[in-house]
């Protein structure tokens, strides 16, 4: 078994989560990620707690199997010893605003001169061109302008403070990985590199998909607790007796019968397809009153068996220790460095093959811990 990318080889100038994570897939895939930090201003994933075995878990865990090189962008003698290894390398990714890595000497147009292979990979909140460009942001921004916090959330309480971030990791970590890894195989006819601009913003507005389908072509525009999947009809959450919470999904004929008869409620069986806001509601105030009347593990006792889409909604700690993320292998025990035998348990990565599979060399290191 090998790591797939073990050919590739990527300089990786970004910080915090977005560019961190797209770059942690290719390492755990098998590229040679070298992290190039700054000795003065460190990452603030490398300072935010909390810690394990002496540093941020974040960091140890977004910087795994990667060199760390500590270099200042700011002396001259760094960007020259830069442009000296760059033709080392296939990949640049880089998370600064538009415009800084070209006053540093370090934007595509300069390193590409010098190697014209390189695939450049910039990933910022609103892409390198538009008025927007040079503004500052964040993941809640992200999904404010792009419409998807507009229709998320209940009717009565706007959008929703997620736990995970969307923007920046379905839309920027994900497509940034989709948009180098194509540029790898364009370049294998093509014979030379390109720069890929990936804007967090507008890699958001496309996991809009089907709502945004609807909004383009038939003039619609999605509010929250209106839309099919989004707390209008019965696919909902729904409140237990004491106080957690199960998920209901039983959208298509099979599932919601099932459903019908396991929690004997025949108006689910005759309304729960219905398109009337009143028959829509009366369904779903009846499953309301029909979580209420048990506890959370009785409900998850009595759909065990059942193939009824309806499941608990589980901590983190729970689903990371659930059957199905043994079985399945969410978690990876992690040396803490080459040779070692302690280890710190980590996110797997879940992409599997048949005949690769993901690499778990290191944590992430100490800042500086690598030379050229």
């Amino acid at each position: 078994m090998h790591a797939p990318l073990k050919d590739l080889k990527v300089l990786d100038f970004s910080t915090l989560l977005p560019g961190p994570f797209a770059t942690l897939y290719l390492a755990d895939l098998g590229a040679d990620v070298v992290h190039i930090e700054s000795p003065a201003r460190p990452d603030l994933v490398r300072l935010m707690p909390p810690y394990a075995n002496g540093q941020a878990v974040s960091h140890s865990y977004l910087n795994r199997n990667k060199q760390s090189i500590a270099l200042d962008l700011k002396d001259p003698a760094s960007i020259a010893l830069l442009h000296s290894q760059i033709q080392q390398y296939d990949i640049v990714v880089e998370q600064f605003r538009p415009g800084v890595m070209k006053r540093l000497g370090l934007d595509y147009e300069t390193l590409s001169e010098i190697h014209p292979k390189l695939i450049y990979c910039s990933i910022t909140g609103y892409g390198q061109t538009g008025s927007a460009k040079n503004k500052a942001g964040h993941d809640i921004n992200y999904l404010a302008l792009s419409g998807i916090a507009g229709h998320s959330g209940r009717a009565m309480g706007g959008p929703p403070p997620l736990g995970i971030q969307i923007a920046d990791v379905a839309g920027g970590s994900m497509h940034a990985v989709i948009g180098i890894l194509t540029a790898v195989i364009e370049r294998s006819s093509s014979g030379v590199g390109q720069h890929i601009d990936i804007s967090m913003t507008d890699c958001a507005v496309s996991l809009n998909n089907m709502a945004a389908a609807a909004c383009l072509a038939a003039d619609e525009n999605p509010q929250p607790e209106q839309s099919y999947l989004n707390g209008a009809t019965f696919y909902d959450y729904y409140e237990t007796k004491d106080g957690r919470y199960f998920s209901v999904g039983s959208l298509e004929p099979q599932f919601m019968l099932g459903l019908a008869q396991a929690l004997d409620l025949s108006l689910l069986q005759q309304k729960g397809a219905s398109l009337d806001t009143a028959d829509r509601q009366q369904v779903k105030h009846a499953l309301q009153e029909k979580f209420l009347t048990a506890n959370f593990d009785e409900w998850v006792r009595h759909f065990e068996s059942l193939d009824v889409c309806a499941e608990p909604v589980l901590s983190l700690k729970e689903a990371l220790h659930s059957d199905l993320a043994k079985q399945r292998g969410w978690v990876v025990s992690v040396p803490l460095h080459e040779q070692s035998e302690a280890t710190e348990q980590q996110l797997a990565c879940p992409i599997k093959f048949s005949r690769s599979k993901a690499q778990y060399k290191y944590i992430g290191k100490g800042l500086g811990a690598d030379q050229f």
